[in-house]
């Protein structure tokens, strides 16, 4: 059977969540989709739905989703659907995963990469965050779970958008841009969102896109004129967006722990040196590197080589041929936890041929 494409819905308490999720469960959008609500808080989805009193409980919508309250294990919860649909009982083409409002979205990830059972039924599709537009700049400062969603997304929908002035929801979009250049960013007020933008966005797909933020490209260029060894982002922690949150974007992002950067080069990378780096990178940095792709020209090779990873664990693959005028370099993009710029790029242009 095709494996049923998984989306990880998550966002800080109160970003409008549940919201989005009474609309799936509720709206004529056709689609046959099975919701996990993991571990679930105070902000549930409507008690009249689901009836509280035992552990778990698969109830189906009347628009033919599918609602599944998971208290413990993810694990157990997603097996139980496959045995339900096994047996006949529902049936469902697609899966979305509540996570709590404090929750890390990356060992949720990282189940679909290493747990067999789930490898098998399922498919990773992408990581959905929800933002709160107007409490997110105070629950990025506050909150290292707040960042790690915006980093690990590869969509975020901004909710409430219309409580903020143009120039805060400026602000705050240009943040989000420094923490996450992969993610594009939509409105979503009310959970008014087409359904085409929270399922198949195809985030983890090993394809050789790798789209960043244009915003973010010409700041790392003008940063890396305007800047050379001397402003060596480790002095810059700390909160100083608040001093020039309004008239400079620039700085805004070095006070956020979660970051991205960008590597081109047009020289090749060697192979057996390349190979060799990245797997020392994941396995000492790992646990900080939240989501990395790339799109890589290597020596001797006429197609495309594309990575990506999810903490420690990284998957590679042969992509298409280099069309004929098409420029040969090697993109890539790193997100994670105050990771270490210069000894990432010293040691990937160390393996250029």
């Amino acid at each position: 059977m095709a494996l049923i494409p998984t989306t990880i819905l998550t966002g800080f308490l109160g970003a409008g969540k549940t919201t989005l999720l009474n609309r799936i469960l509720r709206e004529n959008h056709g689609f046959k989709i099975a919701v996990i609500e993991n571990e679930f808080g105070q902000e549930n989805i409507d008690n009249a739905i689901l009836l509280q009193e035992t552990n778990e409980q698969i109830i189906e919508m009347n628009n033919g989703c599918i609602c599944c309250t998971v208290r413990g294990d993810l694990i157990s919860g997603l097996s139980k659907l496959i045995e339900q649909r096994d047996a006949g009982a529902i049936q469902f083409d697609r899966l979305v995963i509540e996570t709590t409002g404090l929750a890390n979205p990356g060992p949720v990830a990282q189940t679909f990469f290493v747990d067999e059972e789930a490898g098998t039924h399922y498919m990773l599709d992408a990581v959905v965050t929800v933002v709160d537009a107007m409490h997110a700049m105070q629950q990025l400062d506050e909150h290292e779970e707040a960042q790690r969603q915006v980093g690990f997304a590869d969509k975020i929908l901004l909710s409430k958008t219309d409580l903020v002035t143009p120039e805060q929801l400026a602000i705050l979009r240009a943040r989000l841009v420094q923490m996450n250049p992969r993610a594009s960013i939509v409105s979503s007020d009310f959970g008014r969102v087409p359904i085409s933008e929270v399922l198949d966005l195809k985030g983890f797909n090993l394809n050789a896109k790798l789209e960043l933020d244009p915003d973010f490209l010409r700041a790392e260029e003008s940063h890396e004129h305007a800047c050379d060894e001397h402003c060596d982002h480790h002095h810059a922690h700390g909160h100083d967006h608040h001093e020039h949150g309004h008239h400079n974007h620039h700085h805004a992002h070095h006070s956020d722990d979660i970051g991205a950067f960008v590597f081109r080069t047009e020289r090749p990378f060697n192979t057996e040196k390349l190979d060799y780096f990245l797997g020392g990178l994941v396995q000492v940095y790992g646990p900080r590197m939240l989501r990395y792709k790339g799109v890589l020209y290597m020596e001797h090779a006429d197609r495309k080589v594309i990575f990506q990873g999810v903490h420690q664990i990284m998957g590679t693959d042969i992509g298409g041929k280099w069309a004929e005028h098409e420029p040969k370099e090697s993109k890539m993009v790193f997100i994670g936890k105050n990771l270490p710029k210069e000894i990432f790029i010293q040691g990937l242009e160390q393996c250029l041929v």
